[in-house]
């Protein structure tokens, strides 16, 4: 045997056992995906967890449990487009089908609502299902919303969505604000007195504050309001790609000394800075198929979806590798800790992820990434999902 056939049996070796060492740390830590949209979209698909959704949809039953995936938090939402007397409504919608989703398989899901019950769920091999509200409008400017949604399961809030309310200002509206050089009528960037109210209700209440989707004022004012530690549920870091969506360096330094987490995002457009100006092509080029599909009832997220789906082969071109995701974590690793990082892969909310991140049965690629990259098990058993544990945990002591 020459040295080139003994140096390819031994690197052969050598990624099969690297492989098997990543699966078996993926078994037994305890994974958690703190964002993963699929209510809303099997509701506007008509579709059921349990049932093979592959090709349809990122996530299913059986492709949670086949990704590993321990602890789901599945996210309540709806758009700006739900006003007053609908979002509270679709909130709670969303959440009665999470509850029929459990009923129909008590086998292998259980709904979680504090730590022990999380703990239960992982040892019974169940998935441990939870509920974050994705945007304050739902909420409906009433703290007798807010303390309901968390009785019937919500355990954390995303202050906004992409929609400011009248108490909160969004990173959308804010960065478009600061671009017009105005301000609309009686109106400034941040949390009002009613929204510093709001978050000081769900300290109380035991309700994480989320600060993905949030303006930066409304940010600071958060940090500076909140008594217990908080999440970005599903964001990244803004100096690796400069979108509205993610942390700048001073706000990702503020959720380290707050104790918090930051919960990387899987998105395409917020991971590489080079993936909006292709994925603006790729929907110009199709906008008629977008709006016929607009025309027969889907809303124009799913309809874009649905050209994604249809031309996967062209969409894989101009998807990141998945090393541009995993500098993300580098990056706040090293500027704030491994204690302050985890995954919210916005899974079923977007129409790409990095190459190999097809659907939640993918996610063991990112153990088999970490332990590539230097991290301990002791680090990656943090990163995968006791981080968000502990701040489970720190926001349900009164």
């Amino acid at each position: 045997m020459n040295k080139v056939s003994l140096f390819a049996i031994l690197m052969i070796v050598s990624l099969t056992a690297s492989a098997q060492d990543a699966a078996k740390l993926h078994a037994k830590a305890i994974v958690v995906d703190t964002h993963n949209d699929f209510i809303s979209k099997a509701i506007d698909r008509k579709v059921m967890f349990e049932a093979d959704l592959r090709g349809k949809t990122h996530s299913d039953l059986a492709r949670m449990k086949q990704g590993g995936i321990d602890v789901q938090v599945f996210s309540i939402f709806c758009d700006e487009t739900y006003g007053p007397g609908k979002a509270y409504a679709m909130a709670n919608r969303e959440m009665d089908s999470l509850y029929e989703y459990v009923k129909r398989n008590p086998g292998k899901m259980m709904l979680v609502t504090n730590p022990t019950e999380l703990k239960q769920a992982v040892k019974a091999g169940k998935l441990a299902s939870m509920m974050g509200v994705e945007g304050g409008h739902m909420i409906e400017d009433k703290f007798e919303n807010l303390d309901a949604l968390y009785a019937r399961g919500a355990r954390y809030m995303t202050l906004t969505w992409n929609n400011s309310t009248w108490w909160a200002s969004s990173a959308m509206d804010e960065t478009k604000w600061k671009k017009e050089g105005k301000l609309p009528e009686l109106r400034k960037p941040g949390l009002n007195d009613f929204g510093k109210a709001i978050v000081r209700r769900m300290n109380e209440l035991g309700m994480i504050v989320d600060i993905s989707h949030v303006g930066e004022q409304t940010f600071w004012d958060a940090i500076h309001t909140t008594t217990k530690p908080v999440i970005a549920s599903h964001s990244c870091a803004w100096s690796l790609c400069p979108v509205f969506r993610n942390l700048k360096d001073d706000q990702i330094k503020a959720v380290g000394e707050n104790g918090g987490v930051i919960q990387l995002n899987f998105y395409s457009g917020f991971v590489d800075s080079t993936f909006a100006g292709k994925n603006e092509a790729f929907v110009k080029a199709h906008q008629s198929e977008i709006d016929a599909l607009m025309k027969s009832g889907s809303e124009r997220f799913d309809a874009e979806a649905r050209l994604y789906e249809k031309y996967n082969d062209l969409v894989q071109g101009f998807r990141p590798p998945l090393s541009m995701l995993m500098d993300h974590l580098d990056y706040i690793v090293k500027m704030i800790g491994v204690d302050h990082v985890g995954l919210g892969s916005d899974f079923d909310g977007i129409q790409s992820a990095p190459r190999g991140l097809d659907d939640v049965t993918n996610m063991p690629l990112i153990t088999a990434e970490l332990l590539k990259r230097g991290y301990s098990e002791k680090d990656i058993k943090k990163i995968l999902g006791g981080n968000f544990i502990r701040v489970f945990e720190a926001n349900q002591r009164k």
